[in-house]
């Protein structure tokens, strides 16, 4: 029995694997690890490049405790399983008539997954899922379970938001979400100048504003989602959707990059071509269909926060290393910014942040690519996203958050055995 997870960068061979469909049962396998001197581990979906879900020990499957278990819409809060896809919770919302206020760009992630990593979207109030939680219940590593909410265990919860999976098994998540509505995106490609120079105007007269660098080129495609009402929304034609997110994003686009792994010289006049052939495109529709797709070409990624005035030169910096390399890049570079948020281990804690995700295909090497960009991150004062990929550790991380004392000091309390621990989490917060 082997753990991979969805990229196949990592993998473990977990004692033994359950399904826990109580909450009981998850605090038993942790009595049961505890007691044994053992680890257990609650998997996720694999969704993380690195090895922070990684099972050392018993291995969970998250499909027992899935659902939506509480709506209060006087409080605006929605709680449900930490097992549930985003995906899932999405629909039910939906048919609730309500949204998270913001989400990152795909849904298959759980619940605990989501946050535990400091999953994110662009733009808005707050950008961070973890920022959008308002309670949680965890088992902690003596087989407790815990509530943490406004008024109860409200350090724990400011904590525990994005916990890294360090401090105990999520169960249940609450959110505070919003009455349902619609995004209009506006896509357009643009030069790079062009994208320089209209930036800042881009993100103050948008709602959410990602962007996509395509390497070796001048060109980039940017989107811009504004909030409009749900009632006039105008989704794509089934046939367009289709033709452009399924055929043309994933089909294709998985094509032409595994077949210019085999050849990356043509990789530069690929991607030219490809930018050349962008063409702007406006649509509607609910909230969540605009801001997540689906992606079904497997790749690796690293992805850093800077700080928010500092994006543009460091993506500029980022360029011209690039260009003076002998390094052949097919996938997009992401580019998008977020609020601050008072989360200690959120990557935008106390500032405002500008996001850069590098991507190559699976079958391309990526060490190369992602040594020769993580210096430049790294001299910003950027925080790698906890679940992409990076070589930091404790060492070089702690000074790059306030409140990395308060976290390791709650995990001390939480877990002294360390039921949850694994290597990745070993290397980011220390063997003791």
């Amino acid at each position: 029995m082997q753990w991979r997870n969805w990229s196949g960068l990592e993998s473990a061979t977990p004692t033994r694997a359950l399904t826990p469909r109580t909450i009981d049962e998850v605090v038993a396998a942790v009595v049961e690890a505890r007691d044994g001197g053992g680890r257990v581990k609650m998997v996720g979906t694999g969704h993380s490049f690195t090895g922070i879900s990684a099972p050392d020990g018993v291995m969970l499957s998250p499909t027992g405790l899935v659902g939506v278990t509480a709506v209060d819409r006087e409080a605006m809060t929605v709680t449900a399983y930490a097992g549930t896809q985003l995906k899932h919770l999405n629909a039910t919302l939906e048919h609730l008539g309500l949204s998270l206020h913001n989400m990152g760009d795909i849904a298959e992630q759980t619940l605990a997954g989501a946050i535990s990593t400091g999953t994110h979207g662009t733009g808005g109030r707050v950008a961070g899922l973890a920022a959008q939680v308002v309670g949680l219940t965890l088992v902690d590593g003596a087989g407790e379970l815990l509530t943490a909410a406004a008024d109860e265990n409200l350090d724990v919860l400011e904590v525990a938001r994005v916990g890294l999976g360090a401090l105990g098994i999520l169960v249940t998540v609450t959110f505070r979400v919003e009455p349902l509505f619609g995004l209009e995106a506006v896509e357009q490609p643009m030069s790079w100048t062009e994208f320089q120079d209209s930036f800042d105007d881009l993100t103050r007269a948008a709602d959410h504003v990602d962007a996509y660098w395509f390497p070796h080129t001048d060109r980039l495609l940017t989107k811009r989602n504004t909030r409009i009402p749900l009632d006039t929304v105008r989704p794509l034609s089934r046939w367009r959707g289709w033709f452009d997110d399924d055929f043309l994003q994933n089909t294709a686009f998985g094509a032409l990059t595994a077949a210019a792994n085999h050849a990356p010289g043509v990789i530069p006049r690929m991607n030219r071509m490809n930018a050349r052939l962008l063409a702007p495109r406006t649509y509607s529709d609910a909230a969540h269909r605009v801001f997540t797709t689906e992606r079904r070409v497997v790749f690796r990624e690293m992805e850093y926060a800077v700080p928010r005035a500092d994006g543009l030169a460091v993506l500029a910096e980022c360029r011209r290393l690039l260009d003076a390399s002998d390094l052949r890049i097919s996938f997009p570079v992401e580019l998008r910014v977020a609020p601050a948020d008072d989360v200690p281990l959120s990557t935008a804690h106390g500032r405002d942040s500008f996001y850069l995700a590098f991507h190559t295909h699976r079958a391309m090497p990526h060490e190369d690519y992602f040594a020769l960009m993580e210096p430049v991150l790294r001299a910003a004062g950027g925080r790698p996203h906890w679940g992409k990929v990076h070589t930091r550790t404790r060492a070089d991380l702690e000074p790059a958050y306030e409140r990395f004392d308060d976290f390791v000091k709650l995990r001390d309390r939480l877990d002294p055995q360390r039921v949850f621990a694994n290597p990745y989490l070993e290397r980011v917060l220390g063997r003791a």
